[in-house]
């Protein structure tokens, strides 16, 4: 565990140092989970933006985009149901004064246990070696068997307590388990009790004409009120779907762990519209779809695994998180969720108007069911970026620190370094900065020994540094260093755009693991 904190740490410190992440207005000491983006985060924020808009809307020819308001109708928020049931079960310390969503508390108590697993699993490897059988060991090892027992039977009894909405309960499981506070270690704990996420605003220019307005919590209502303007005007036939991008933002208890769980954040949802009846089936090809997205980034698999929920929202029949293993643990990273026709059937209630699909083979119409898949794009950006930020030992005994974030996504694709500041070297490398921007995000560095600007790269996440040298005079060659392998090699000029393109073309990326199949 604190392997784990000592890394999240450098992850932390990593992002501010090289210009990804920045606390939010700190020259005034900051705000509480609010952080913003540096010269090289907003770069792999819409690197992974647009990869997922390519995978999910381009490479689709029944997946079209929009961009809904923040702002919407109040009624909206009502249709939902977030205005009656949008709330999280909060529990104070009376101790240490300190906010915490109860269910967490449970879930963080059941990451231990998991990390027992994992331990046990990690000495029997290293007992059994190759001939080690993961799979075996987690379906008859005894002492693992009772631990996943304990785990399963918390979070199914945390999953009903919730959805009965027996807050007295969850606070007796919380005092059974003996959770302490995690930062002072008191058990004096209040009753549990019920918050509403969403912020409130007015519209108007008055106070007396005003109206109550909800920053929006999700992005996904902007597309169920769209359903029919879009089914229309791009004349949609069932299955299809609707993807957004865009800002939410929900008052959090206990907003925490950097930019895993914010304030004001980003989403990247696609709503699909499907016949009544073939939820299942496109339960699973979305499942499916969404992993082999993720694994086609090369974060490795064992990062990833499904969680299928024992509790489901009242609206849903099949709901399951693809969740990463991030430095505190694993945690969800994407829902998919099959919704039945709660939300276009709501909304017509709410609004008396029809909010149904004819459908010419049928001969009738009917309002359509939903499949959905919600990821969020700042904790894409965690798993990416914390995942990529290795210590590696050299073998000249040295360390360095490298940020191996997948080609594809880096901010920057390579760095044009000119040996020296003189004998025309400059000028060389600045004409290859100028012919390669047209096509790539590339920096120019010509301060330190070279040595040292491969290091800075290497920890910028730059997957290829281009050094200009004397013998670049003599035959219009360079050298190319690969950020991952440190392997150098001499190229022509000319060749340098291709080279760059082929590891960093999304083409290349996304059909490596099929993923529009």
């Amino acid at each position: 565990m604190a392997k784990q904190e000592d890394q999240f740490k450098k992850v932390i410190s990593h992002a501010k140092e090289y210009g990804y992440i920045f606390p939010s207005s700190e020259i005034y000491d900051g705000l509480s989970a609010v952080y913003d983006y540096g010269q090289n985060g907003v770069e792999l924020k819409r690197n992974i933006r647009e990869y997922w808009w390519k995978a999910m809307v381009q490479l689709h020819d029944n997946i079209v985009g929009i961009d809904a308001s923040i702002f919407m109708h109040p009624t909206t928020w009502k249709a939902s149901g977030h205005v009656d049931a949008f709330n999280d079960p909060l529990i104070d310390n009376k101790d240490s004064k300190k906010r915490y969503r109860a269910d967490v508390l449970v879930e963080d108590y059941v990451a231990k246990i998991e990390g027992k697993i994992e331990k046990e699993v990690a000495k029997a490897e290293r007992r059994f070696g190759e001939s080690f059988d993961k799979a075996q060991f987690l379906s008859t090892n005894p002492r693992v068997l009772k631990y996943q027992e304990e785990a399963n039977g918390i979070l199914k009894r945390l999953g009903q307590s919730l959805e009965r909405e027996d807050l007295a309960d969850v606070k007796a499981l919380i005092e059974e388990l003996e959770i302490a506070d995690p930062e002072t270690g008191s058990r004096n704990w209040t009753d549990v009790k019920q918050f509403n996420l969403m912020f409130g605003t007015k519209l108007g220019a008055s106070a007396e004409s005003a109206i109550d307005l909800y920053l929006r919590p999700e992005t996904a209502q902007g597309i169920f009120v769209n359903f029919l303007n879009v089914q229309k005007s791009g004349r949609m036939k069932i299955p299809f779907g609707i993807a957004q991008t865009g800002k939410a933002f929900r008052n959090e208890i206990v907003a925490r762990q950097f930019i895993f769980r914010m304030r004001e954040f980003e989403q990247m949802e696609m709503q699909y519209f499907i016949k009544p009846g073939t939820q299942k089936e496109w339960y699973e090809y979305w499942k499916e779809a969404r992993l082999k997205w993720h694994h086609s980034l090369g974060l490795g698999e064992d990062n990833y695994r499904f969680h299928d929920h024992e509790k489901l929202a009242h609206y849903a029949d099949a709901a399951a998180d693809i969740e990463f293993r991030f430095p505190f643990g694993f945690k969800e990273l994407e829902g998919i969720h099959s919704r039945t026709d709660f939300d276009l059937g709501s909304h017509e209630k709410f609004s008396n108007k029809k909010l149904q699909y004819f459908d010419p083979e049928e001969n009738k119409s009917y309002v359509p069911y939903v499949l959905e898949t919600s990821i969020g794009l700042d904790r894409m950006f965690l798993a990416v970026f914390s995942s990529a930020l290795q210590e590696e030992e050299l073998e000249n005994g040295t360390t360095r620190t490298v940020l191996k974030i997948p080609a594809v996504l880096a901010p920057t694709k390579a760095a044009i370094l000119p040996l020296v500041k003189k004998d025309g070297l400059p000028e060389i490398a600045k004409k290859i900065v100028d012919e390669l921007k047209w096509d790539f995000n590339v920096d120019y560095d010509e301060k330190d020994a070279v040595g040292r600007r491969y290091r800075r790269q290497d920890a910028a996440g730059t997957p290829f540094c281009i050094t200009v040298d004397h013998e670049t005079l003599e035959n219009n060659t360079v050298t190319i260093r690969h950020r991952d392998t440190m392997e150098q090699s001499r190229v022509k000029i000319e060749d340098l755009k291709s080279i760059i393109s082929k590891e960093t073309d999304m083409r290349y990326w996304l059909q490596k693991c099929e993923v529009t199949a």
